[in-house]
C-alpha cells in the first residue's frame, strides 16, 4: 500500500512540474525499443511506465483531465520538462520506424490534445530554427532602416555636389 502511494505522489509530482505529458501505447515493444525511445528524449523529458490506475488517480490529483478513458492497455506517459516539439519530433521519428507505438492524446497548455494535435507540434519548426527566422527578419529590418536613414543623407551629399559643379561650370 505504501509503494503505491509512493508511485501516486511521485507522478501526481511528475504531472504537476511537466511541460506536457504525451500518451502512448507501447504493446509489443521490446525493452531494447523502450531504451531506445528514452534515449532519444532524455534530454527534454522522462518516460515511465505506469499502472494505468495509479495513473489515473495521480492526474486526478494533479489536475490532469485528459487521459481519464485513453489509460487503457499498455500505456506509457512521457513527461515533457523541457521542448515539447523536440519531444514529439523524437516520438513520430520513432513511431514511423516501429509503428508498434502509438500516440494516444496529451495534455499541454492547460488542456487535452488529440494524437493529430501531437503531430502537429512535431511538424512545427525547432525552437532554435524560429529564434534564428526572427533574428534574420530583425536583421533584414534593421538594414532596412539603416537604408532608409543613409539615402536622404546620400542624396543631400549628390545634390551639393551638382549646384558645386553647376557653380564651377558657370564660373
Amino acid at each position: 500500500m505504501a509503494n503505491k502511494e509512493a508511485v501516486i505522489a511521485e507522478l501526481t509530482d511528475k504531472f504537476r512540474n511537466s511541460n506536457a505529458v504525451l500518451l502512448t501505447e507501447y504493446r509489443g515493444l521490446t525493452v531494447n525499443d523502450l531504451n531506445e525511445i528514452r534515449g532519444s528524449i532524455r534530454e527534454h523529458a522522462s518516460f515511465a511506465v505506469a499502472k494505468n490506475t495509479l495513473a489515473r488517480i495521480a492526474a486526478k490529483a494533479a489536475g490532469v483531465d485528459a487521459f481519464e478513458e485513453s489509460l487503457v492497455g499498455p500505456s506509457a506517459l512521457v513527461f515533457v520538462h523541457g521542448d515539447v516539439v523536440a519531444v514529439a519530433k523524437a516520438l513520430r521519428d520513432f513511431a514511423k520506424q516501429n509503428p508498434l507505438l502509438v500516440l494516444k492524446n496529451g495534455y499541454f497548455d492547460g488542456a487535452a490534445i488529440s494524437a493529430e494535435d501531437v503531430l502537429k507540434l512535431a511538424d512545427l519548426e525547432s525552437r532554435e530554427m524560429l529564434l534564428a527566422k526572427l533574428a534574420g527578419a530583425f536583421k533584414a529590418s534593421l538594414f532596412g532602416a539603416a537604408y532608409l536613414f543613409k539615402a536622404p543623407l546620400s542624396k543631400t551629399v549628390r545634390t551639393v555636389d551638382a549646384l558645386r559643379e553647376k557653380q564651377e561650370s558657370a564660373a
